[in-house]
C-alpha cells in the first residue's frame, strides 16, 4: 500500500537524516554560543563604558540627549550611510555600487549593509528579484551543464591509454588549481591590501561572499576613510558572478577528480600485484607442450581381435 511505503521510506531514511540536522544545529549553536557570547559581553560593556565617558566629558548633555543621537546613527547605519566621515562620502548608489547591490539581489547573497529605502525602489527590487533570481539559477545550471558536455571524453576515459588517463587526471587537477588561487586566494589578498583588513579576513568574506551567506560585517568598499577606484565596487560583483559560476564548475569536477584518482591508484596497486606475482606463477594448464598435443582415440588404435584374445 502508498501509505506503507511512506512509512517505511519515512522510518528508513528520514528520521536518521532529520536526527543528524538537527544535532549539527545544536552543535554548530553551542559552539558559536561558547566562542562568541564573551566576546558580545565584553563590546556591550565596552559601549556602555564610552557612553559614561562621553558623558562626562561632554556635561551640556544628559542621558536622554545621548541616546537620541545614537538613534540617529542606528537609523543612518540601517539606511546604508556610513555614520564615519562628512558629507562628501561617496554615494552607496552611484552607478559602480548600485550594479553591486544588484549583483547580490539575484545572487541572493543580501549582505544588509545596503537596501532601498524609497517604497518605489523596494517594489522594484522585489519584482526584479522575482527575474533576477531564476535567471541567475538557469545561467549556472547551462554553465554546469555546457562543462559536462565537454567532459564526455573524460567520461569514456577506461576506453583510452593509461598514459591519457594519467594526463587527464593531471589536466584536472591543475585546471581546479589555477581556478582555486584565482578565485579563492588572489582575491582576498586584493581585498586586504585595499580594506586594511588581514588574510583571514580577506577569505572570510571571499567565501561567506560565495556561499551566498552574505552576514554584512565585511563589506568592500564601504569605508569612508579610503578613497576607491570609480570601478572597484563593479569589479567586485563581476568576480561574484565569477565566483559563482567558478562553484557551479567544480561541482561536477571535484568528484569525478577524485573517483578518477582512486581508479589510477587500484589500478597501479593491481599492476603492482601482478607484476610481483608473474615471474613464480606456472600456466594452469601444465606445460606448453602438454596443451599443445591432443591425444585422441584413433592415436591409440585397438583392433577387436586383439581386445577378444
Amino acid at each position: 500500500m502508498p501509505s506503507a511505503g511512506l512509512c517505511s521510506c519515512w522510518g528508513g531514511w528520514v528520521l536518521p537524516l532529520l536526527l543528524v540536522y538537527v544535532c549539527y544545529l545544536l552543535l554548530g549553536a553551542t559552539i558559536f554560543q561558547l566562542l562568541e557570547r564573551q566576546a558580545e559581553a565584553q563590546s556591550r560593556y565596552h559601549f556602555q563604558l564610552e557612553k559614561l565617558r562621553f558623558l562626562e566629558n561632554y556635561t551640556c548633555l544628559d542621558q536622554w540627549a545621548l541616546e537620541q543621537f545614537v538613534q540617529v546613527i542606528m537609523e543612518a547605519w540601517v539606511k546604508g550611510v556610513n555614520p564615519k566621515g562628512n558629507s562628501t562620502n561617496p554615494s552607496n548608489w552611484d552607478f559602480g555600487s548600485s550594479f553591486f547591490f544588484a549583483g547580490t539581489v539575484v545572487t541572493t547573497i543580501g549582505y544588509g549593509n545596503l537596501a532601498p529605502s524609497t517604497e518605489a525602489g523596494q517594489v522594484f527590487c522585489v519584482f526584479y528579484a522575482l527575474l533576477g533570481i531564476p535567471l541567475n539559477v538557469i545561467f549556472l545550471n547551462h554553465l554546469g551543464t555546457g562543462l559536462r558536455a565537454h567532459l564526455a571524453t573524460i567520461e569514456r576515459w577506461e576506453d583510452q591509454p593509461r598514459r591519457s588517463q594519467v594526463l587527464q587526471v593531471l589536466g584536472l587537477a591543475l585546471f581546479l588549481s589555477l581556478g582555486t588561487l584565482v578565485i579563492l586566494v588572489f582575491p582576498p589578498m586584493v581585498f586586504s591590501h585595499v580594506e586594511g583588513w588581514s588574510f583571514s579576513e580577506g577569505f572570510y568574506f571571499a567565501f561567506i561572499t560565495l556561499s551566498t551567506i552574505g552576514f554584512g560585517d565585511y563589506v568592500v568598499g564601504t569605508d569612508p576613510s579610503k578613497h576607491y577606484i570609480s570601478v572597484y565596487r563593479s569589479l567586485a560583483a563581476i568576480w561574484i558572478l565569477l565566483g559563482l559560476a567558478w562553484l557551479a564548475l567544480i561541482l561536477p569536477l571535484g568528484p569525478l577528480l577524485l573517483h578518477r584518482c582512486c581508479q589510477l591508484w587500484l589500478l597501479s596497486l593491481r599492476q603492482g600485484c601482478g607484476a610481483k606475482e608473474a615471474p613464480g606463477r606456472r600456466p594452469r594448464g601444465g606445460s606448453t607442450a602438454a596443451r599443445g598435443v591432443q591425444v585422441t582415440p584413433q592415436d591409440f588404435p585397438i583392433s577387436k581381435r586383439g581386445l577378444g584374445s
